[in-house]
């Protein structure tokens, strides 16, 4: 496997390739892992990886390769290119030492990720399966960030290079496969491959959470979690604060817009920042919330879907997504039946939507129950397992 994010990361696309990789080790796979350092969602260096150049660690049964890139605290096009650009040369300087190499697998983005995971495949003679988790070509066309249109369109470029290479292709949602398509990629080559909720359900009573955290069992509290970037646009939480004093709004993550956001939220009591906690207590945080927010810019149309997702449906709180109405993250939370859509960057229809669901118990009730169920149906880790499993077996001609 090749993907810049991996364990210790617990947000994002990092717990995906260590659930995938681990499972293949639990079947005696001789599996490695190309890794980054770990650095999402802060976009800044795990202490633990200050001095390490390059490295190869045991985790779990899995070889993991380390090697060291560029961590941009700040986004624009250029950082975000020379990250990718050191991702691809220490790859290509210090390629892993694996040995035989049957299959590989790359988690998109990165491009360089995709790039080194082909040329690994066609140094072996093996297949080479990318799974499309996102497109940064779509991302740096939408990201407001300066260069921003000649990023993706030398984004596009590449990705197409990647993907038309690949023996087959897996993207996590329906929505990309027309896009995926357009850049020449046979649609008899793409797989649907959803990913799964990675978090165990709740298990703590969430009057004892809420005490814990000191939130009041009469406020109304509106929680997001994950990574704080531009796409996010949480600025519609800050002001979704300032207009409603009674409502708590709890940011909880990490992420290059955390400063920005922090200064715009300077004198609101009501708003709150939270660094990201253990796994083990994620699940019964997100469940002490009453609703759960997932926002993006409005210029976003975004065909993936957040990991955030997952990790909601099955805390059982209702979901307000504050996104574009054709994206895949819309889709998603029709889908499940788990929460409900308001217009992107207004915090007055966001807004309305918590109180609605605060003044409604019922309908709040409800739309969370409908999260477990879905996932119980869709989303399990097993059925994601399996549906990876069912794609290199198939890339292998099995």
């Amino acid at each position: 496997m090749v993907s810049t994010n991996y364990s210790p990361e617990h947000t994002g696309i990092g717990p995906y390739a260590t659930g995938i990789a681990e499972h293949w080790a639990s079947r005696g796979h001789d599996t490695h892992v190309l890794a980054g350092l770990p650095h999402y969602p802060s976009w800044s260096l795990d202490p633990a990886y200050r001095r390490v150049w390059r490295a190869t660690e045991r985790r779990s049964g899995v070889t993991v390769h380390r090697r060291r890139h560029s961590v941009p605290s700040r986004q624009s096009a250029l950082r975000r290119a020379l990250f990718e650009s050191s991702i691809l040369v220490h790859g290509l300087v210090a390629p892993p030492g694996t040995g035989h190499v049957d299959a590989v697998l790359a988690q998109l983005p990165s491009l360089a990720g995709g790039v080194l995971g082909a040329r690994i495949a066609a140094r072996h003679h093996a297949p080479y399966v990318p799974v499309v988790q996102d497109l940064m070509g779509a991302a740096a066309a939408q990201s407001g960030i300066q260069g921003g249109g000649r990023a993706a369109e030398l984004a596009e470029r590449a990705e197409s290079w990647v993907l038309r290479r690949a023996t087959l292709v897996g993207v996590i949602h329906e929505t990309f496969v027309e896009r995926v398509r357009a850049m020449g990629v046979d649609p008899g080559r793409i797989r649907l491959v959803p990913n799964w909720s990675h978090i165990q359900a709740p298990s703590a009573p969430r009057a004892r959470t809420r005490e814990r955290l000191g939130w009041r069992p009469e406020q109304t509290v509106v929680l997001h979690s994950g990574n704080m970037g531009l796409k996010q646009g949480l600025d519609v939480l800050v002001e979704a604060a300032r207009r409603d004093p009674a409502t708590r709004i709890v940011l909880m993550g990490d992420g290059n817009q955390r400063e920005h956001l922090a200064r715009r939220a300077e004198g609101l009591p009501n708003l709150e920042f939270l660094p990201p906690v253990a796994d083990a207590d994620f699940p019964d945080v997100l469940a002490a919330a009453d609703v759960l927010a997932v926002t993006q810019r409005a210029s976003v149309l975004d065909m993936s879907v957040p990991s955030k997702l997952t990790s909601y449906f099955a805390a059982g709180r209702p979901v307000v997504a504050s996104v574009a109405a054709e994206g895949g993250t819309a889709r998603e939370v029709l889908r499940s039946g788990a929460g409900m859509l308001v217009e992107p960057e207004n915090p007055d229809h966001f807004l309305s939507a918590v109180r609605r669901l605060a003044e409604d118990p019922a309908m709040a009730d409800g739309l969370g129950a409908a999260g477990p169920r879905h996932v119980a149906a869709h989303l399990s880790r097993e059925a994601g397992l399996a549906r990876i499993d069912a794609l290199i077996d198939e890339a292998l001609g099995g």
